[in-house]
């Protein structure tokens, strides 16, 4: 597959104590290659939900809302396919909002933008109809490259939640293989004969090992994939009699039989060890938390539940709460860390509610780095608090803290730090390479290099910069 363009994480490298001038070039040599493959697999992809127009007062989100420098990637969810293996639109208004985001373009060039097709038709996927034939797969792409052509998208993101589930499935598993393979091959074509920059193809991925075994011919289908979203969440749910989080880093001591896989450790083992490369991942970050009714007294991971806590007030669905929704239960809730999963749940009365915050997601962005995955995507846009109305924690606040984690390169609306006489800190960045670095006399502060200007950033309260991560995190 053809490369897209990507955002440049930071990286800083330095060579100590070389014993001569041919290792301290194999070290550079390395560290380049290093730089090189980081700057083309890590990706920040977003997705953004066509429903979210429809919460109300300020949870209603539309493109409009979207910060085209935050992610390297959005994708718009959701389309269908018709009766004729045609790709169409679901709400009366998404042709309206494609514009809408693919004009975000308009203002960040780099900015990639996909279309996500799959849902169900009376609930059933329509994908298994299409894939059951060779012309009926040819027509759905023929219909994919026109309508993603015409409506100015970089690509296409399946959806179909999964194969084998609704129909046969080893006959979905295999088909879902013949479908991608074609798909890979028609994008290849557009692209050689019309001159044009190739199509990207990505898909949601379960997480579960069950169902990865009864979906999908993994290596036969990685290789054709730019990248592979690994839904590394809804591990737990109010569907469960126990408590459990919702997006667990690793096992824990509660967990026994199958539930010792129901987590991102596991999961992302079991598709590398089915043959998907590393740089082809994409770890799952939620921005929403799953909720309990608890039935007894007992208030812990494990604990005795009964369906789900009380629907949110804007996202109105019994079982999560998005993370706007999240900031005021835990104003009054009390909070308690998950040290083997590295994840924080919460408990109010009977509520119970798993989510993620700012400290799970940079032990996650850690783990996610020290395995060499491809970058992270994100569910949803639209569940974080976009405006920054909720939480007093400023616009996307654990997006932003994702990215920085990440050590993407600062988004261009930054302003950097005023003068008007020679200062230290001003001219701390002259002559620099762009990247975080450490500030010695504050370390709840951090400075950030890029094009020789110094810009001082802020953590937030109770957090410390590190400079071994490139991020704020506890003491």
């Amino acid at each position: 597959m053809i490369s897209d363009h990507l955002e440049v994480p930071i990286c800083s490298w330095e060579v100590v104590g070389t014993p001569n001038k041919k290792m301290a070039k194999l070290l550079t040599a390395v560290s380049v290659l290093l730089i090189l493959h980081m700057a083309s697999s890590s990706r920040l992809v977003c997705h953004m939900t066509n429903w979210a127009q429809y919460r109300p007062s300020m949870a209603k989100f539309t493109p409009d809302n979207v910060d085209p420098f935050l992610c390297t990637h959005v994708i718009y969810a959701l389309s269908t396919i018709n009766s004729f293996n045609q790709i169409i639109p679901i709400e009366w208004n998404d042709e309206q909002q494609y514009g809408s985001l693919n004009s975000l373009k308009n203002i960040n060039p780099a900015l990639k933008t996909l279309l996500s097709v799959g849902g169900t038709v009376n609930g059933v996927s329509p994908f298994i109809a299409m894939v059951a034939k060779p012309e009926s797969r040819a027509a759905f792409i023929r219909s994919a490259i026109s309508y993603l052509r015409t409506h100015n998208f970089d690509g296409l993101n399946l959806a179909w939640e999964y194969p084998g589930h609704n129909g046969s499935p080893q006959e979905d598993k295999e088909r879902f293989t013949l479908l991608v393979t074609e798909l890979s091959k028609a994008f290849e074509d557009d692209a050689k004969d019309n001159r044009k920059t190739q199509l990207l193809l990505s898909f949601n991925a379960a997480a579960l090992q069950s169902t990865i075994n009864k979906a999908y011919e993994v290596n036969k289908i990685a290789p054709h994939f730019d990248f592979i979203n690994i839904m590394t969440y809804d591990f737990h749910g109010h569907w469960e009699e126990a408590t459990g989080h919702n997006s667990p880093l690793y096992h824990n001591s509660v967990d026994s039989g199958s539930h010792l896989h129901y987590n991102i450790n596991s999961s992302v083992s079991h598709w590398l060890s089915l043959g998907a490369s590393a740089e082809k991942l994409l770890l799952g970050f939620p921005t929403y938390g799953r909720t309990y009714r608890l039935s007894t007294a007992a208030s812990g991971l494990g604990a005795p539940s009964n369906g789900p806590a009380d629907p949110g007030p804007y996202t109105r669905t019994a079982g999560f709460w998005a993370y706007y929704e999240i900031c005021d239960f835990t104003n009054s809730a009390t909070v308690s860390w998950i040290s083997e999963q590295e994840v924080p749940y919460a408990t109010y009365g009977s509520a119970w509610l798993g989510y993620d915050d700012k400290r799970s997601y940079s032990s996650k962005v850690q783990w996610m780095t020290a395995n060499h995955l491809g970058g992270a995507h994100v569910w949803t846009l639209d569940m974080d608090d976009f405006s920054g109305s909720f939480c007093s924690d400023g616009a996307y606040p654990l997006i932003n803290h994702l990215r920085m984690s990440m050590g993407f390169a600062p988004k261009p609306t930054t302003t950097p730090r005023p003068t008007t006489t020679r200062d230290p800190i001003a001219d701390f960045c002259h002559g620099r390479p762009d990247g975080l670095y450490e500030n010695l006399a504050d370390k709840t502060t951090y400075f950030q290099c890029y094009l020789g200007v110094t810009y001082l950033h802020r953590c937030q309260p109770g957090l410390i910069y590190w400079d071994s991560c490139k991020c704020c995190n506890w003491p």
